[in-house]
């Protein structure tokens, strides 16, 4: 998941010219491709060299390993399950309505990664840096949802009794661990059902009240 994440300093250079940037794009996407389908442990570095039409020694100019190229593939899905700003990209200003846009990302993104999710878990379990990157994961979301709530506190619309950094965790671990529960090992829950049920947890959760 190495005593740390495996950290950009640690990863080799960019590549410099246009065709490096594709060849290095195009074996990420061969990779991800491979670990959906083999899982880490029976990924090969020859078949994601062979997927993304590379020699098998040009992969070795971009990444030092397995272990390497995975957290690649990592970055780019972090990018998308992130999904900060969202009133911002949205315009929703409810608080009931924000959470319910911001659970519904959430979930979108998750079930369109779910292979991959899946075998981030399953990473996770097996590697040390990687099971940090996931902690580190979880706690982006965390310090997001906890300053959300902080600030539903201070206007009146959320229980003052409630710790927001345990609230959040708590709150975002629930979703999380559903998305998984439905999205990875397929669980029979309708996608809007799910949607309504978690947003109005969380509404009861933080006793969210009315304008």
């Amino acid at each position: 998941m190495v005593s740390e994440p495996v950290a950009a300093e640690s990863r080799r250079a960019l590549p410099r010219t246009k065709r490096g940037e594709r060849t290095r794009a195009a074996l990420i996407s061969a990779a991800r491709e491979v670990f959906e389908r083999d899982g880490y442990l029976d990924a090969k570095i020859a078949d994601i060299s062979r997927a993304a039409g590379a020699a098998a020694g040009s992969f070795y100019t971009y990444f030092d390993g397995k272990e390497e190229i995975f957290a690649a593939v990592v970055d780019q899905l972090q990018e998308e399950m992130l999904h900060p700003h969202v009133q911002a990209r949205t315009g929703v200003t409810d608080p009931r309505a924000l959470i319910e846009a911001a659970n519904r990302d959430y979930l979108l993104s998750y079930k369109r990664n779910a292979r991959l999710m899946g075998v981030f878990e399953e990473v996770a379990q097996i590697n040390e840096s990687f099971r940090k990157l996931r902690l580190e994961r979880n706690k982006a979301f965390i310090q997001r949802n906890a300053k959300m709530i902080r600030e539903l506190q201070e206007s009146g619309r959320a229980s003052a009794d409630l710790d927001p950094a345990i609230t959040a965790q708590a709150l975002s671990v629930m979703v999380s661990r559903m998305a998984y529960v439905v999205f990875v090992q397929n669980q029979r829950i309708a996608f809007e059902k799910l949607v309504t049920t978690l947003t109005q947890l969380w509404v009861n959760a933080l006793q969210l009240t009315s304008e």
